[in-house]
């Protein structure tokens, strides 16, 4: 889906992903960050609907 240029316009845009990743890590919030694909800069979302989210590591099993 395509970003609608007025939600673009309001968010904060990132030249780089590592600076809108440093930004989560500031934020404290559960986010992600995505390239737009109207001003080509990256923005930070908090939606994960229809997409890939990654499994967190499965924990050790001790069989000692």
């Amino acid at each position: 889906m395509r970003t609608r240029l007025s939600i673009c316009v309001k968010k904060a845009r990132y030249a780089a992903q590592d600076e809108a990743a440093a930004a989560i890590e500031l934020s404290g919030w559960e986010l992600r960050t995505y390239r737009c694909d109207r001003c080509g800069r990256f923005h930070l979302t908090s939606r994960t609907k229809g997409k890939r989210v990654p499994r967190p590591a499965a924990p050790a099993i001790d069989t000692t």
